[in-house]
């Protein structure tokens, strides 16, 4: 069958174009004994994406020039020669940026049957929401009645960061770069959201809002707001680094903040983590959020593009900041 995918054109120098995809046509041949068909319903793009675009050794693979890119998707099994895969079941793969693949079964999970858009396995129910879950509680250690700072709150991941925080108690400060985004926190329940592209002084408004102090800052953009939360974080606080996208796209490293020995001075415990390695806590977290999102305790914003060539423009958007919640491509119904 012919089908559509999206290759790695060329490596971008610092932030990615249109050029640097490719929307290639391609030929599947007919399914084998093991084998079953997949059609893609959905697809995710997120900031990690653009760190396996360089070629370099990392925690993952580099994407290579000429093939297709992967990512998080969710598709529909349409034809089947395996008995664990029937026709109709929901899977979810590492297989997206395509319109379809065959697959024997192998990094293949088969989503359980819940009244629930499968859409969300790629958001508060997948990588973003454990990722946020995972950091909070056990990478941090979050406790009820502390602060936490979170930034790029709007986002996929900080924006269940943020609504996890309240449900354990603790008194939470969002950082976003719009007013439209500070608004839509402040509706899930958000009280202290700053904007801090509008803010004369990050560091300031940082230490307005939170005046004894952080005691936990959930990292997510580096720069200055990891300057300004290190200047403002309590003794023995703790900083859980899940990412810094303000990064991602520099042409030559960022130099660090010029008050790192904030670390020593207090006492702070900084850690970095990818969630794949905690993923063995997957099944208690889907437990926990089926029944939040069932009750309405998180909700679960998503922006959503149509069609597989809109996935660069859905890709670069994450970087203008074009997202509220999960950003994805919606490639069928």
């Amino acid at each position: 069958m012919n089908t559509r995918q999206i290759q790695l054109h060329s490596r971008p120098e610092g932030l990615p174009t249109q050029h640097n995809f490719q929307l290639n046509k391609h030929t599947l041949p007919s399914i084998k004994t093991g084998e079953f068909l997949v059609k893609n319903l959905w697809m995710s793009v997120d900031p990690y994406m653009r760190g396996r675009m360089m070629d370099r050794k990392s925690y993952i693979p580099p994407f290579q020039i000429g093939e297709a890119l992967e990512g998080g998707a969710i598709g529909e099994v349409i034809e089947s020669q395996h008995p664990d895969f029937p026709v109709g079941c929901k899977v979810s793969s590492m297989l997206g940026w395509r319109e379809h693949f065959i697959s024997q079964g192998q990094d293949m999970t088969r989503l359980p049957e819940v009244d629930i858009n499968p859409s969300h396995f790629l958001g508060a129910l997948g990588m973003p929401g454990m990722t946020a879950w995972t950091g909070l509680n056990h990478i941090a250690a979050l406790q009820k009645g502390e602060t936490l700072f979170v930034s790029a709150a709007a986002g996929a991941v900080g924006s269940i960061a943020c609504q996890l925080g309240q449900l354990m108690g603790a008194n939470v400060i969002a950082s976003v770069g719009s007013d439209e985004k500070a608004q839509h926190l402040k509706s899930l329940g958000i009280k202290h959201v700053i904007n801090y592209k509008t803010c004369d002084d990050l560091n300031r408004a940082l230490a307005q809002a939170a005046p004894e102090g952080i005691d936990v800052y959930f990292e997510n953009v580096g720069g200055e707001h990891l300057f300004a939360a290190l200047n403002n974080m309590k003794d023995h606080g703790r900083i859980a680094v899940c990412g810094m996208i303000a990064q991602y796209n520099d042409k030559v490293p960022t130099p660090g903040p010029s008050n790192l020995t904030q670390i020593i001075a207090k006492k702070l415990k900084v850690e970095g983590f990818i969630v794949f390695e905690h993923w063995a806590h997957y099944p208690e977290f889907t437990a926990l959020m089926s029944q939040w999102l069932a009750k309405g305790d998180i909700t679960a914003e998503q922006t959503v593009y149509n069609g597989l060539e809109q996935a660069p423009d859905a890709f670069l958007g994450l970087f203008e900041g074009k997202n509220k919640g999960k950003m994805l491509v919606k490639l069928s119904d």
